[in-house]
């Protein structure tokens, strides 16, 4: 529910030495919507691909979401070494996204949460599938990685690139893998869409935990449904994204 980045509602401006203004800004933003509306809590993190070197990638320091601000923004190399940390803590799990950018040269962006909605279909025979037009990528497949297949029982962290290059294998050329008994990683072709995706994985797999228990079958979006509210949905964008960050940015009313 709201309320988690309303803290420090400051608008977001860019300091990284060389990055790109308008990327950093979407980090911190999306950072704040996803903890906005409970995607994240105080775990989880918000990537771009560097657009003026795509061997690289910013992402905050080691630091909760809603918190995240230009300053803490650090660019690392697909190796998952920061570029210049500077004395800075860096998130254990940065290898999702240093080994998903190198397997998809075709992701921009790359989130990952711990979505409450989402962990039961990561660990049950359920498949998350599309039960509205907002989630219509999930059409696609959303396959689920389970790290002990690979690498037996672990801390059930990527904390390695061996690891995150399992993950981004299981991926493959979806736009949502989950993780079981962890989370999800979302990718897209900006940090806006990433973002939209993530948010409204959690809420498709909301409201079909919700369509379940209801009972009878369940009429999902097919295949083509899917792909044609997709197309729309990237038109919209915008409309959403400008609430979102509204909301995350403006200072409240005294």
């Amino acid at each position: 529910m709201p309320g988690a980045a309303c803290q420090d509602r400051q608008t977001p401006t860019a300091s990284a030495s060389g990055a790109d203004a308008a990327v950093i800004d979407d980090i911190v933003t999306g950072s704040r919507i996803l903890a906005e509306y409970g995607v994240v809590d105080a775990f989880g993190h918000v990537s771009a691909r560097d657009p003026k070197n795509p061997d690289h990638f910013l992402m905050s320091r080691s630091l909760a979401p809603a918190l995240v601000t230009s300053d803490d923004i650090m660019e690392f190399d697909l190796d998952g070494n920061a570029v210049d940390a500077k004395g800075r803590t860096l998130f254990l799990e940065r290898f999702i996204h240093s080994e998903i950018y190198r397997a998809r040269p075709d992701v921009m962006a790359v989130v990952h949460t711990h979505s409450p909605g989402v962990i039961p279909f990561t660990i049950s025979q359920t498949m998350l599938r599309p039960v509205f037009h907002n989630a219509a990528f999930l059409a696609a497949g959303a396959p689920v990685w389970d790290i002990r297949k690979a690498f037996g029982e672990t801390d059930m962290l990527v904390r390695n690139a061996d690891i995150g290059k399992s993950l981004a294998a299981a991926l493959g050329d979806k736009s949502v893998v989950l993780m079981r008994g962890h989370g999800d990683a979302v990718v897209g072709p900006s940090v806006k869409l990433a973002v939209f995706r993530a948010y409204y994985t959690d809420v498709n797999a909301r409201l079909q935990s919700q369509a379940i228990a209801l009972g009878g079958e369940v009429n999902y979006l097919t295949a083509a449904e899917g792909a044609k509210a997709d197309a729309i949905n990237l038109q919209v964008l915008d409309r959403v994204w400008n609430l979102w960050k509204m909301r995350v940015t403006t200072a409240p009313a005294k």
